[in-house]
């Protein structure tokens, strides 16, 4: 797998946030067949920080309903997978750079 495959994006979020500022944790969404050691290597890459850690998870897939004057329209929310990446001490990532 390509290292510019394996990045899709940052999760920016409140939770996402706090874990960044206090304990240099930064959360991204990957590729679902990426592994670990490919996830170091593209945040070390892009980024140029020191990974420390990686921890991974998938996010299963969720069905979703809602109500309308044409009846309950149903669908699925897609699953993906999310790194929690432990950066070297003293070094962080921008992540507001770009918007």
């Amino acid at each position: 797998m390509k290292l510019a495959d394996v990045l899709i994006k940052p999760i920016l979020s409140e939770k996402a946030n706090q874990l960044s500022e206090k304990a240099g944790v930064y959360c991204f969404k990957v590729a679902r067949a990426a592994n670990k050691l490919e996830v170091k290597k593209a945040v070390e890459d892009f980024y140029g920080v020191s990974v420390d850690d990686v921890r991974t998870a998938v996010s299963p897939a969720k069905s979703k309903s809602r109500m309308t004057k044409a009846g309950v329209i149903s669908g699925r929310k897609p699953g993906y997978k999310k790194a929690y990446v432990t950066v070297g001490k003293g070094e962080s990532i921008d992540l507001y750079s770009n918007i």
